[in-house]
Order: C-alpha cells, then sequence, then structure tokens
C-alpha cells in the first residue's frame, strides 16, 4: 500500500533507502515486504533525473508493487528537493511525501518555501519533511529546530547534528539531539546515515530518531559487488547479468540496517 511518511511513523521507526534505479527499487521492495518491514523510498532529485521524471519514478514504484505483490506500506519521498516547484510536481505525479530543503537558504526564507510545500501537500494527504541547518556544516541550536517545525507546520523535521552525506568525519552532537527531542513534537530524521556504525544507529534511535536515510551504503556494497563479479567475469556483457550480480550484497545490507530496527546490531 502506497501511503504518506506519516502513516508509516506512527507504527514504528522507519528507514529509507534511496533508490537509483529499477533494480534497487525491486530488490529493496522485495527484501522489505519478505521481512515484513515498512519502507520509505527516497529518492534525489537527480536520480529523478536520471530516471526519466517524477512520473517515471511513481509508475515504476506503483508497477513494481503490484506485480511483485507488495503488502507492506510504502512511502515514495522526494529526498533533498531543493526547488519549490519540483516538491510540486513530486506531489502532482503521485509521490506520498515530499522534502523541501532549503538549508542553503537565510532561515526566513527557508521557512517561508517550506510552508508554501506543505500548504500545497496538504491538499494531497502527502507528508513534508523540512531541513534547519547544513549536513556536514553549520549546526542549528534546538530553540531554532523547534521554531522552524511551528512556522511550517512540517510533518518531520532533519537537522544538521554531525554527520555527513556519503562517507566522512562525524561528529555528533548528543547534546542538540536530545534538546531538540526534548522540544520539537514531530518525527526526527537523520540524514547521513551511512557510514556509521549499527551500534550507534541504535543509540540514535535511543535519543530519538525515527527516520534514518541510507544511500551510500547500498551504494558502496553494490558497486563492490559488480566490481567482483566483472573481474572474475570479463566475457559477460548481458546488462542484466551484470548489474544482477549486486543483488545479494544489496538486500544484505537493506536486512543488516533493517535489523537496526529491531536491536540487532551486527557490526
Amino acid at each position: 500500500m502506497l501511503v504518506n511518511a506519516k502513516d508509516i511513523l506512527k507504527e514504528s521507526k522507519v528507514i529509507q533507502f534511496n533508490i537509483n534505479n529499477l533494480e534497487w527499487t525491486k530488490w529493496i521492495l522485495e527484501e522489505c515486504n519478505y521481512l515484513h518491514k515498512n519502507v520509505i523510498l527516497g529518492v534525489s532529485s537527480k536520480a529523478i533525473n536520471y530516471m526519466g521524471g517524477p512520473n517515471t519514478v511513481f509508475l515504476l514504484v506503483e508497477g513494481l508493487m503490484k506485480d511483485l505483490n507488495i503488502d507492506i506500506k510504502v512511502c515514495l519521498h522526494l529526498d533533498h528537493g531543493k526547488d519549490v516547484n519540483l516538491c510540486k510536481k513530486c506531489i502532482d505525479a503521485g509521490f506520498t511525501s515530499v522534502m523541501f530543503d532549503g538549508s542553503s537558504l537565510s532561515m526566513d526564507d527557508n521557512i517561508k518555501c517550506t510552508r508554501e510545500v506543505k500548504e500545497y501537500a496538504s491538499l494531497f494527504n502527502v507528508t513534508v519533511e523540512g531541513e534547519v541547518g547544513v549536513i556536514g556544516g553549520a549546526l542549528p541550536d534546538a530553540l531554532a529546530v523547534n521554531n522552524f517545525v511551528l512556522k511550517t507546520n512540517v510533518d518531520m523535521i532533519a537537522f544538521a547534528m554531525g554527520t555527513v552525506h556519503g562517507y566522512g568525519h562525524m561528529d555528533i552532537n548528543w547534546t542538540l539531539l536530545d534538546n531538540v527531542k526534548k522540544n520539537t513534537n514531530v518525527p526526527l530524521v537523520l540524514h547521513g546515515g551511512s557510514g556509521i556504525s549499527n551500534d550507534t544507529l541504535k543509540l540514535l534511535i535511543n535519543h530519538g530518531i525515527d527516520k534514518i536515510n541510507i544511500n551510500t551504503d547500498l551504494q558502496f556494497v553494490f558497486s563492490k559487488a559488480i566490481r567482483r563479479f566483472l573481474n572474475m567475469n570479463s566475457d559477460v556483457y548481458d546488462p542484466r547479468v551484470i548489474l544482477g550480480s549486486g543483488e545479494l550484497a544489496l538486500k544484505n545490507e537493506v536486512k543488516n540496517k533493517l535489523d537496526v530496527l529491531d536491536g540487532r546490531c551486527l557490526d
């Protein structure tokens, strides 16, 4: 069932796995369905362009859910939408959740644009994620995060807390996280979830994180598996076989991350 993020988060914590092509979308859906775990499929603006556009992405997800008999709850979410019009286009295409990332704007402009997206999304029962601070950069204070939530009425909030996108040095500000959790009454989102140990991810959940975003970890194991396959099978040219060589590694990483939600840290 395709639902918005709120419908999933009211039941449990959740991991957002970003999708980059048909194969990833299919495998993530299959593994989450097999494990009976609701999932948020995140898709960046670059991935949307690569896959053909918002309508193509929506129809791909909708079609796979039907053909694969997916019976878990699935949310299709625009990740880091930096343009109000793109957010609206994704909503019009059928996305059930969008993120407006105004972290590069002034706080006033971030609030203004996020509120515009929220008002439009509310017409279609679509959830909205906002962001305060710069992931991998400047951290906000807890009052600024709470003020942003109150002024925009977002359904969930991402904020810089010392993590980074991709792999890099992290210095998580636990005090900031605890203060935001104490003062902000919406689900909290962790960006830059890749490269963090499962034990630390579990600790982040215990400190109040409700949604964990994963992309780079999947890219790493997927590309590593394909390189290994091609090094051993240089005569293979069928793209389905080449891409398919990364399926097991990707599914294993999806399971590994989902185990965190059950408290099973496998590091």
